[in-house]
């Protein structure tokens, strides 16, 4: 077996070892890591609204059911 050298790795910059291995990041790509977003961004909003920063908070699921929005009056994604 050859040695491992820094050579062989690859720097990802921005969401890009994101969207090369996303189940790295939310654990799933399949129903689980979708429900996982989506609770990651509702509660975003929902943390504004405890703090103060929000008082309104919209969840909209998209008639297929492939895609959802979550609308606040808060500072926006930290």
């Amino acid at each position: 077996m050859a040695g491992y050298t820094s050579q062989e790795i690859t720097v990802l910059e921005g969401l890009e070892p994101v969207r090369q291995r996303p189940a790295m990041y939310i654990g799933d790509t399949a129903k689980n890591g979708y429900h996982h977003l989506l609770w990651e961004v509702v509660d975003n909003s929902v943390d504004e609204a405890i703090n103060g920063h929000a008082n309104t908070i919209e969840v909209h699921l998209d008639k297929d059911h492939r895609g959802a929005t979550v609308i606040d009056n808060g500072r926006g994604i930290p």
